[in-house]
């Protein structure tokens, strides 16, 4: 059973070694692929959708695994009883949808021993959800596949809070680790952004959204101790003199 580089990255983000619940499971393969190694002792494949639903419990038949497996149609973590999984994994969706999902059952959600999750967008949204429920983010990670840049966040009981914002909006554990991924990322959307600001007319409300998004760049950049301009590696800002 092949999985991407991104799925590849969720999987062995799973340490329990129990039960795990996969929401949005898709077509099973990633579920399929923790049992098949011995990561996980029994899976919960959950979609929302009786199409990617049929074809995850096809595969799961295939693989001689329906009797480890089981296949729930559920609207998130609906269908999942308090303390049945060891793991929640949740990947490929918004994070506004992620928030609704861990925050709308919240006993569901707080009695698993590790959350794998893995939002395409909106990601402070979820960091800020996890540290409500009584979470701590002990481990994240950016893995670029097929020219996109996901992240990989890997959540345990604990308190915790962060004190400055950018942490919640670029992750303190990847400014931390300064993978190569996320320096490539961080570089990217500066560029982005940059883009943007040059061709902007001065006087649309949206420049100063895009001018503070610019200076967080900065700012995490700062942190990770990246120069603003990697070609003649000086630190300086756009329009300062060289």
């Amino acid at each position: 059973m092949n999985l991407s580089k991104r799925l590849q990255a969720v999987a062995a983000q799973v340490r329990s070694g129990g039960v795990v619940a996969d929401i949005g499971c898709d077509h099973g393969f990633t579920i399929i692929r923790l049992v098949q190694d011995g990561c996980a002792s029994g899976g919960i494949a959950m979609d929302i959708n009786e199409g990617p639903l049929e074809r995850a419990r096809q595969h799961i038949q295939e693989c001689g695994l329906d009797q480890v497996i089981d296949v729930r149609l559920s609207d998130g973590t609906q269908a999942l009883q308090e303390g049945e999984a060891q793991t929640i994994l949740i990947s490929g969706i918004g994070g506004g949808l992620m928030e609704r999902i861990l925050m709308e059952h919240k006993e569901v959600t707080t009695s698993a021993e590790e959350l794998v999750l893995s939002p395409q967008s909106e990601i402070y949204k979820v960091r800020k959800a996890l540290h409500a429920l009584g979470f701590c983010i002990e481990q994240e990670e950016m893995v670029k596949d097929m020219g996109k840049f996901y992240t990989i966040l890997r959540s345990v009981p604990g308190q915790e809070q962060y004190d400055d914002p950018i942490d919640y909006l670029y992750g303190r554990c990847l400014i931390e680790q300064r993978s190569a991924d996320f320096v490539e990322y961080i570089r990217k959307e500066k560029h982005r952004v940059e883009g943007v600001l040059a061709n902007m007319p001065h006087d649309l409300p949206a420049r100063e959204t895009l001018q503070k998004e610019h200076t967080q760049i900065l700012e995490v950049m700062d942190r990770m101790q990246i120069a603003y301009n990697e070609e003649t590696n000086a630190k300086k800002r756009p329009g300062e003199p060289s």
